[in-house]
Parts: structure tokens; C-alpha cells; sequence
């Protein structure tokens, strides 16, 4: 914490980034000053700005401030950003939000959930029940939790909870006491280049927990073998060959209820209100730390019974009362990104809604995502009964020649596929009113779920 002692004023580039955000919140929390730059205004920057943080949307170095002791900045921003540049070739510290982490991480008790799928939830499920039962934590989550509507909170208890993001090999700079591998599919091969290359990262990973502690990992992993922990769980939705799984599931008014077992101890009963079965898993995960750290199973109950979930993780938009399950629209918002997202996503839809008709709106994200897995979202969106598929979203990146949506509708096996613009999806909608309706993707297409939401609403 020496590092951070001594600042009085930081400034974020990126500032409205998942992450950049929790960042900004840690430094206000401690009474620091903190402004930022970020090239749109979302309600997430209107927000960090309600709370009394200047951000500006033009980069453009006057509006800059020059008496700062602290410039982070996302990988996510071009080397090539003025302010960016002002700032290093002005002597200024200019340093990662991962650098930043591994400061607050060196002198606490760390949880970091690392893997390609599913850490947003488990990270947030295992600080909100730190936070339920009273344990207390310090949270940095990559999502809004929505029971609280923020992506951190403070605590005097000196804990972390951190959502460990392999991007850019970030979380190799972490230091954890307890860390959580889900899984280590292909993903981010622009900065890795090759599937071997992320799993490398991911076995590098455990090996940064401290001596003494803790490694929950999926069940199953390729790589089993070489990850590190002196303890060391594997969790899974219901293979009893696992140390940790889920029993005797069922679903009753449209949530899950299951035990969730190991070879020492049972938790019976356990509600879930979060939709899809890989939301079990998840929950497997954060119950497996949460019952290392010594919480108690029956304030672990009552903390998952409380959880709502995370913003565009299987977040219900729309959702008809118990009696009225065939009467109104279901709407289902999710970040889904991957080919085993939407896989678990569509999956997870199934298993609450039977063999009603599942129509699935996807916005991929990235070029370089869409060429390397165009095979893989082909297969898990096949698995829809109707899909509409817009352009891809570029985020960071420029077009990449032959690369569009077409790549995936093309090796899709279901006759009801559709390559819409986002106007010509709205039509869409109102034309053919979806009953049971799937949004997913993780570039803008979250700021179309309340048009859709009001076009299904206007029919219920």
C-alpha cells in the first residue's frame, strides 16, 4: 500500500471501463481526487460524474489536468491517445489498472476469480456474501452487481475480492490468497496467439497464489495437472467425481433449488433466483470459497436466496409472474460473448423454459473474436431456434477484410437465421413478437433492450 500512500490526485484514461471504473471508486473511497477521460458518455461515466468525478469526452490535452500524481490508463486505449502521450513523454507515473491491483493486492487477503466464462458472477456472488453475512470485503467487480447497483464497495476488513481479467495477461500481476479458475477456452488470441498460449497463462496464474493457499478450479480442466494451490477444490455443476457439486435439482416458480455437496460437508436446499444452470456452477464456485474463508452454511443460504445477479448476466428484463408463465414476453438480457457462453446461455434458457420456441438476438464482438471462433458460435447458436445476428461490434478494433456476420450465419444449421441492422431488428421485433426473447453480446446492444423491452411490453 506504500505505493498508493501518497497520492492525492489521479487521473483515469478509460475511465468508464468496467474495471477502470471499480478503480476510480477504490481511490474516492480513500479521499483521493479522481477525474478521467473516456471517448462516450455512458451512464456508467454519468454516474462516477453524479458522485463528483470530473470526466471529459474529447481527447484533447488541455482538458487534461497537469497536477496529477497518478495516471492509469486501460489497455484498451491506442497508443497512439494524445493525452496518453502528454502524459508519458511528461515524466508523469503512468501505469496499468493492473498495476494499480497488484499494489492494493500485495498487502490484503485476496480473492481472485479468474477464467474465461462465468468470473463476473462468481466474483460478485462471493463478495455479496462476504457483504450479506457481515464478513465484510472489498469488492472489484467487471459487472454491476444488482443488489447493490454499483462495481465496488469499500470495507475496513482488509479483503479483496477481484475479478482477475486475462486480458492482456493483467492478472498476472495479482497476488491472490484464494483464486478461482472456471475455465481456459480460447479467447483473446489477438494478444495471445494461440489456444495453448492463454492456458499457459492460466497455469501462471496459479502459481501466484501464496504459500498456504487455495485454488478452486472447474472440474475437468485440460491443464488439471499443472495448476498450483496448496489446497485445491474442483467444483462442477454434477459430476460426483468432483469435490464439490450440485444434487437433486429442480426448478419451482422459475428458480432453481439444489443441494450442493462435498466429501466433508452438504448444503441442502440451496435457492437460487438467477436464471440458467451454469449460474448453479457458478454458485458452486463462490459457495466452495465462501465455505473456506469459514462462513457459516446458513448465512451462505440466505446470501445466495438474496442474490439477484449481476446487470446482463441472464438478467430477466422482462419476466411474467409464476401464473402467467404463457401469458407475457420473457426478455433475457446477457454479456454473452464466447461460443460457450451462448452455449451455457441458450443451455441455461432451456432448462427453465422446457420446449418453448427460443429466439436469440447476437451482436458478436470483435473481428478478431468472430474469425478465430466463427465455427464456435455458429455451433452454440444452432442450438436457438431463431436467431437474428447484427453486425459485429468493432470495440478496439478496425474491419478486418471478409470478416462480418456473415461468416457465422453462413455455418449456422437452423433454417430461421436472419443478418439484421440494429433499425431492421426493432421491425423485427414488432413484427413477429418473440414470446421467449434472448439479447445477447458485449458490445452496444444492451442500449437496445429498452426499445425491445417497450415493443414487447406494448403486447403483453
Amino acid at each position: 500500500m506504500d505505493k498508493l500512500s501518497n497520492i492525492r490526485k489521479v487521473y483515469f484514461i478509460g475511465i468508464g471501463g468496467i474495471g477502470m471504473s471499480a478503480l476510480a471508486r477504490y481511490f474516492q473511497s480513500k479521499g483521493v481526487e479522481v477525474s478521467g477521460y473516456d471517448r462516450t458518455a455512458t451512464p456508467l461515466t454519468k454516474e462516477l460524474e453524479r458522485v463528483g468525478m470530473p470526466i471529459h469526452y474529447d481527447e484533447n490535452v488541455h482538458l487534461a489536468p497537469k497536477d496529477v500524481n497518478l495516471v492509469v490508463y486501460t489497455p484498451a486505449i491506442p497508443a497512439t491517445n494524445v493525452e496518453l502521450q502528454f502524459y508519458r513523454s511528461n515524466g508523469y507515473e503512468v501505469v496499468k489498472r493492473s498495476d494499480v491491483l497488484q499494489w492494493i493486492t500485495e498487502s490484503s487477503f485476496n480473492v481472485c476469480v479468474g477464467g474465461t466464462h462465468g468470473k463476473t458472477t462468481i466474483t460478485t456472488m462471493v463478495a455479496h456474501m462476504l457483504r450479506h453475512s457481515g464478513y465484510g470485503c472489498n469488492a472489484f467487480l467487471g459487472g454491476i452487481a444488482a443488489n447493490y447497483g454499483t462495481n465496488f464497495w469499500p470495507n475496513d476488513r482488509n479483503v479483496a475480492v477481484i475479478e482477475a481479467d486475462e486480458y492482456d495477461r493483467s492478472f498476472l500481476k495479482l497476488v491472490p490468497d484464494v483464486a478461482v479458475v472456471t475455465a481456459m477456452d480460447p479467447d483473446h488470441l489477438d494478444i495471445y496467439g494461440t489456444p495453448e498460449a492463454v492456458e499457459d497463462a492460466f497455469v501462471e496464474f496459479s502459481k501466484r497464489i501464496k504459500k498456504g493457499g487455495c485454488l478452486v478450479s472447474k472440474y475437468g480442466l485440460s491443464r488439471d495437472a499443472e495448476l498450483s494451490g496448496d489446497t485445491h477444490f474442483r467444483y462442477h455443476f454434477n459430476d460426483t467425481r468432483a469435490d464439490v457439486y450440485a444434487a437433486n435439482l429442480r426448478v419451482e416458480m422459475g428458480s432453481y433449488v439444489y443441494d450442493v455437496i462435498s466429501k466433508d460437508w452438504t448444503i441442502s436446499n440451496v435457492l437460487l433466483h438467477m436464471g440458467g444452470l451454469h449460474n448453479v456452477e457458478n454458485s458452486i464456485a463462490a459457495i466452495t470459497v465462501a465455505r473456506y474463508m469459514g462462513l457459516p452454511d446458513e448465512q451462505i443460504k440466505a446470501a445466495v436466496a438474496d442474490f439477484k445477479g449481476v446487470k446482463r448476466r441472464f438478467q430477466y428484463i422482462l419476466k411474467p409472474a409464476a401464473d402467467e408463465i404463457n401469458k407475457g414476453h420473457v426478455l433475457i438480457d446477457d454479456y454473452a460473448h464466447h461460443p460457450e457462453e451462448l452455449k451455457a446461455l441458450i443451455t441455461g434458457v432451456r432448462s427453465l423454459y422446457g420446449s418453448q420456441k427460443c429466439t436469440v438476438i447476437f451482436q458478436p464482438h470483435l473481428f478478431s473474436r468472430t474469425q478465430d471462433l466463427a465455427n464456435g458460435f455458429a455451433e452454440s447458436l444452432s442450438l436457438a431456434d431463431e436467431v437474428v445476428l447484427l453486425p459485429i461490434y468493432p470495440a478496439r478494433e478496425l474491419p478486418v477484410q471478409g470478416v462480418t456476420s456473415s461468416l457465422i450465419l453462413d455455418k449456422m444449421t437452423i433454417p430461421a437465421k436472419h443478418l439484421l441492422t440494429k433499425e431492421e431488428m426493432l421491425e423485427w421485433v414488432q413484427q413477429q413478437q418473440p414470446h421467449l426473447l434472448v439479447m445477447a453480446g458485449a458490445g452496444d446492444i444492451d442500449a437496445l433492450i429498452k426499445d425491445v423491452s417497450k415493443i414487447l411490453s406494448a403486447n403483453s
